[in-house]
């Protein structure tokens, strides 16, 4: 379930940078000390378009007309959120370089300043992208301490959500295997060949039965599939993860669901080579136990629960804030209790703004 504060923090997104060391920025609103300009209003609006395109394709005309008139109730909210996690002295400083090293992997690239390099090369600020995703972190981690640990889950609780969501937890029998694939396929830069030869299916087929010979004599099943594996999952120690009755050929179907979990098969022969199966689950048909779904359940109600909170957390913020919305502007969330703000200068067309002051969010 999306809240409407992560409306715009969803994704990892990339600030526009401006388009000189100073330019003039009319301000749409104050937030205490900060201020949220008509560039970053309409960059938040223009974001929420596109992410409604991606999503609904043809609705998503209707459902941003349903949402654009919280574009600044969801900056608000975020503003509120991380000058709350700066008073807690969370700075997401140790997380932004966690980040930053999970994206540079997941681009294959041997440092940071090669990840700064191709932000730069697709023309972002990486200082901006920095700045986004330890806005980010901090407004996850003061959520999580602020309003999510706070909430208690009951037993009571949990039976009635099984109860009331019995239909959508019925699951299909279904079974999780991993395989050792010894494969009788033409390694990477090799010529394509239509067969292999007598002699290679031989001692293929005698390789598969000695590393099947070596988990009946105890060794594991996944360390066997991580060294000895030639297939796309031994990085994963063979897990090919979840298949329904109907998704595989009916006798390797008919071998496959008749196993228990830990079982392992013998040697089969595929078209790619020679494999060893091993069930790790085999569900029944039917709705699980609770016990079984209380982690589910749990995250369910949890997210269920979070919203009602985290917008009284976020009116309480508001009530205690001054904040000065300009004519014309609406917050949505605004709460009759807030206090009335102390300076008026946003009713000042225009503010001359340095770049970096304050960062784009979106």
């Amino acid at each position: 379930m999306r809240l409407p504060v992560f409306a715009l923090l969803a994704a990892l997104l990339l600030a526009i940078p401006l388009a000189a060391d100073t330019v003039v920025e009319e301000i749409v609103a104050r937030v205490n000390s900060d201020i949220i300009t008509r560039s970053e209003f309409q960059r938040s609006r223009d974001q929420l378009l596109n992410e409604l395109k991606q999503k609904f394709g043809s609705e998503a005309d209707a459902r941003f007309a349903e949402n654009e008139k919280n574009v600044l109730r969801d900056l608000i909210d975020q503003d509120l959120l991380v000058q709350k996690g700066k008073d807690m002295g969370i700075t997401g400083d140790t997380e932004v370089i966690k980040k930053l090293d999970e994206i540079r992997k997941q681009m294959h690239l041997e440092s940071i300043e090669e990840v700064e390099k191709a932000a730069q090369e697709q023309g972002v600020s990486f200082e901006d992208f920095k700045q986004n995703l330890r806005n980010q972190i901090v407004t996850q981690e003061v959520i999580g301490r602020e309003v999510g640990s706070k909430m208690q889950i009951t037993q009571d609780e949990m039976k009635a959500y099984y109860d009331e969501h019995a239909k959508e937890l019925e699951r299909p029998e279904q079974v999780r295997m991993s395989e050792i694939m010894v494969s009788t396929q033409p390694k990477e830069g090799e010529k394509e060949k239509k067969e292999p030869t007598p002699e290679e299916l031989a001692a293929a087929e005698q390789k598969a039965h000695g590393l099947l010979d070596s988990i009946h004599k105890g060794t594991s099943f996944e360390e066997v599939a991580k060294k000895s594996s030639e297939g796309p999952t031994a990085a994963q120690g063979g897990d090919l993860g979840y298949f329904k009755r109907g998704m595989l050929a009916k006798e390797l179907e008919d071998l496959t669901f008749g196993m228990k979990p830990g079982d392992v098969s013998d040697v089969i022969r595929t078209r790619q080579g020679f494999v060893i199966l091993k069930i790790t689950e085999h569900t029944a048909a039917g709705i699980p136990p609770m016990k079984e779904l209380e982690p589910q359940i749990q995250d369910a109600i949890y997210m269920r629960k979070l919203q009602p909170a985290l917008r009284a957390y976020l009116t309480k913020l508001r009530e205690d804030a001054f904040i000065d919305i300009k004519s014309g502007y609406t917050d949505t969330a605004a709460s009759p209790n807030e206090s009335k703000p102390i300076y008026t200068t946003v009713a000042k067309p225009e503010v001359k703004k340095k770049r970096h002051k304050k960062l784009g969010i979106f």
